[in-house]
């Protein structure tokens, strides 16, 4: 290598989602149209865009929601086998108010329906991956803090 060249550097895909919560602690999951199973709501983020930005924009887009979004919950890096290496960052939604939810509307038909799930059956819905994610982060949000993960498991 000579001086003026560079090593290889990772480039992840970068994604944000937020955690909404009802009064019994379970968090909000959406079905997307495009996948087999639940997830989170939130998406990629766009070039020149931060992760913050992205998921308000996200879940304006897929909920027709605008959040005020709290603190960030848990930055994942989790690659995955047919989409390389991935960043993610999960925010917290706090709760939205019986008056919130009744305005969800699923604006730009990525998603089919959504629901509040229990920490316990996450399982039930998406991958290993996702469910110990989102578990890390509803343990940061009880904590007070934020973790940083790898594969949905705080280091």
């Amino acid at each position: 290598m000579t001086a003026h060249e560079m090593p290889p550097v990772a480039t992840p895909r970068v994604a944000a989602g937020a955690l909404f919560f009802d009064d019994q602690g379970r968090v909000l999951l959406v079905r997307p149209s495009y996948k087999e199973h639940w997830d989170i709501p939130g998406g990629y983020v766009e070039p020149g865009e931060s992760p913050r930005a992205a998921c308000k924009r996200e879940i304006q887009e897929e909920l027709d929601l605008t959040p005020a979004l709290g603190p960030m919950l848990v930055v994942d890096w989790a690659p995955a086998e047919y989409e390389g290496d991935k960043l993610l960052f999960v925010f917290d939604g706090g709760s939205l108010s019986p008056e919130q939810e009744s305005d969800i509307r699923f604006a730009d038909g990525e998603l089919t329906e959504w629901r509040y799930v229990s920490a316990e059956s996450l399982e039930q819905y998406g991958p290993p991956r996702l469910a110990r994610r989102i578990r890390t982060a509803i343990d940061a949000r009880s904590n007070g803090m934020y973790a940083y993960a790898e594969h949905g498991i705080a280091i």
